[in-house]
């Protein structure tokens, strides 16, 4: 298999990576929303990350 990988777009990048900071700091310090979904946010973070380098215009 051969896939076109492109650079995800800064935005892109940005997000995935907000959200992974606020649940690492969600594990810190408890924080409601980040503490109880951090394993499903993390992956979220992942998959935005992930479409952003499969997709160019994403």
């Amino acid at each position: 298999m051969n896939f076109r990988l492109s650079t995800p777009r800064r935005e892109t990048f940005l997000v995935s990576v907000v959200i992974a900071a606020l649940v690492v700091l969600g594990m810190i310090v408890p924080l409601p929303f980040f503490t109880g979904y951090a394993l499903g946010l993390l992956l979220i973070a992942y998959l935005i990350l992930l479409a952003g380098v499969l997709i160019d215009t994403l």
